[in-house]
């Protein structure tokens, strides 16, 4: 297999790996994927996201119908990213993709709450031991000997069930013994090489070649240092060299003797033959051993391959699915039904908002949340609904919660919401307000939208204030053949406007529902009841921002200004209004 074939991997991208980490190293990256290898390797980081994510999940990444479905899809995969546990977690959960059959989502299900719910039951000391195994792991590159090293850590915690299992079935005193053994020994291009401490006998040679090569060129100061001593003859002088350079360098007399030169021409050539020849045997026998100590290795290593490969498996998984368990534990994240139609959610939240957020429950299509006894009990049956409601009335953090929820249950995730139900789609179309007014945004945001109903597979559109990008009267016209091909499609909509009650005739299967404001704080902040109400239009109510304006202008004039625009909105209204913030 050559890089290119990869999607996204073009010519000059081919070239940068393969001058930079060489092919079938860049080719295990991806399959691995590794955003850092690549980004280490010049590949942008955005980039490499793409080309893992096309590697990964080409059968899933079609269901990302528009950019901002792709936007909503980043957001969820970068929070959910920062609760990995290790570096190659986080990459694993940046490259997640739509999952192609509803097999892959139940089964990631599974696996995910599983974690999450071993995650939640972990006292304080296990869950900081094991983020301390995962640390080390990413501390020392992600090696097979990491991963052994982190395999024993989780079973000497003693971790149970899913997913720990995985490290539980492996033979812990297999791992202990290849433990040292993994650290020690590394096959380069050069042959093997064992690593300092692995060997007393090794580093002590090691040692010794290394101090005789650093007496290799100080021959002369050897011999006026003997000779100061008062020798002067041949025998004596070369008998006292051989004992100072056992002395600096702590090699044995009897090696330094051997490799003494038995035809030198003087003093001089004694010394440096002698120590040419020491070095030669010392690297002779570094070699020898190296390669003894290496054969010794690799055996253990080999006696034990079958659990360090299911060690270095388990713990990348683990951590992969940790990772996702502690994100489904911080927004309580729960299990989804999967159905053939229809989205539907009590108690939905969105996981981009901070605070004490209002949940919502809302459903479009066919769904069971249907229960009366139930304080909120959406409608059933209909394909499109167009919500209304007050600005700031979060009418579009609705659709981008939709949004979340459609995309996580894609990918196998939990949802942000207390029950939902979310049916098959092959294409989730998410369109913000762009406030843009000109024919260039109409036709691409058309180009956008409409191809997606009209292809195979259900659709899923959630299109927010279509009106802002054409005349009024003309964006009621498209936005009531929007809702009629969503129908005919038989896909499923939410769209949200303001001009709902210029949308007549809506199908049969197409209802109204509205957000309520409902007055001003006492501090004039807009109060806004955020469930919509089914089957109602709701109400911008400008009275109550113009309230805020006239109860916060200081310049006399500039009241006056809004006081005229009370007086246009509904000066009673207004009044009541500053009236009621006044009891408040």
């Amino acid at each position: 297999m050559r890089v290119e074939e990869f999607w996204g991997i073009g010519p000059k991208t081919a070239a940068l790996l393969r001058e930079s980490i060489g092919e079938a190293d860049a080719i295990a990256a991806i399959e691995s994927a590794d955003i850092r290898t690549l980004a280490a390797a010049g590949v942008p980081r955005g980039r490499a996201v793409r080309i893992l994510r096309r590697a990964s999940g080409t059968d899933g990444i079609g269901v990302l119908g528009t950019g901002d479905t792709r936007d909503v899809y980043d957001e969820l995969l970068s929070v959910a990213s920062e609760y990995a546990l290790t570096n190659h977690a986080a990459d694993r959960i940046r490259v997640l993709t739509p999952l192609p059959t509803r097999e892959a989502m139940a089964d990631r299900l599974d696996r995910v709450l599983a974690a999450k719910a071993a995650w939640i039951d972990l006292n304080d000391n296990d869950r900081d031991r094991v983020i301390d195994a995962f640390d080390a792991y990413d501390d020392a590159g992600g090696t097979d000997s990491a991963a052994v090293e982190a395999a024993l850590e989780l079973d000497a915690v003693g971790l149970a069930g899913e997913p720990f299992d995985a490290v539980a079935g492996i033979d812990s005193d297999a791992l202990q013994e290849a433990k040292g053994a993994l650290g020690a020994v590394q096959e380069t291009d050069d042959g093997v090489v064992v690593a300092e401490g692995a060997d007393d006998k090794l580093d002590a040679l090691r040692a010794e070649r290394d101090a005789a090569a650093d007496l290799n060129n100080a021959a002369f100061d050897i011999i006026e240092t003997v000779r100061s001593d008062g020798v002067r003859d041949m025998d004596a002088l070369q008998a006292g060299v051989i004992e100072y350079i056992a002395s600096e360098t702590g090699i044995e007399p009897p090696r330094v003797r051997s490799a003494g030169a038995d035809d030198a021409v003087d003093a001089a050539d004694f010394v440096s033959q002698t120590l040419r020849a020491l070095v030669g045997d010392l690297e002779s026998a570094v070699d020898e051993r190296e390669e003894t100590v290496a054969a010794e290795l690799q055996d253990r290593i080999g006696a034990a391959d079958a659990d360090v490969t299911a060690a270095v498996t388990a713990i990348g998984d683990i951590a992969l699915e940790i990772s996702l368990g502690r994100f489904a534990a911080a927004f309580d994240l729960r299990r989804p039904e999967l159905v053939d139609d229809g989205l539907a959610v009590r108690n939905a939240r969105n996981l981009l908002l901070d605070g004490d957020v209002q949940p919502i429950t809302y459903a479009v299509g066919n769904h069971g949340l249907t229960d009366t006894a139930r304080p909120l009990s959406p409608p059933t049956g209909d394909r499109v609904a167009v919500l209304t409601g007050a600005n700031s009335g979060g009418k579009t953090t609705l659709l981008e919660t939709l949004s979340q929820v459609a995309l996580l249950a894609a990918m196998g995730l939990p949802v942000p919401a207390d029950e939902a139900e979310v049916g098959q789609f092959e294409t989730i179309v998410f369109h913000r307000r762009h406030a843009s007014f000109n024919a260039g945004v109409l036709e691409s945001t058309l180009k956008s939208i409409v191809p997606p109903l009209t292809g195979d597979g259900r659709t899923l559109m959630l299109v927010d204030e279509f009106e802002a990008i054409t005349e009024p009267g003309r964006a009621a016209d498209l936005l009531n053949g929007l809702v009629s091909l969503t129908v005919d499609q038989s896909a499923l909509g939410v769209y949200v406007t303001h001009l709902a009650d210029d949308l007549n005739p809506l199908p049969e299967t197409a209802r109204i529902d509205g957000i309520f404001a409902e007055g001003l704080d006492p501090e004039l902040d807009l109060q806004v009841d955020y469930q919509p109400r089914f089957g109602t239009v709701g109400k911008s109510t400008p009275e109550f921002i113009v309230s805020r304006l006239v109860a916060n202008a200081t310049d006399r004039a500039e009241r006056a200004g809004f006081e005229s625009l009370a007086a246009a909105v509904g000066e009673e209204a207004v009044q009541r209004t500053l009236s009621d913030v006044a009891w408040q």
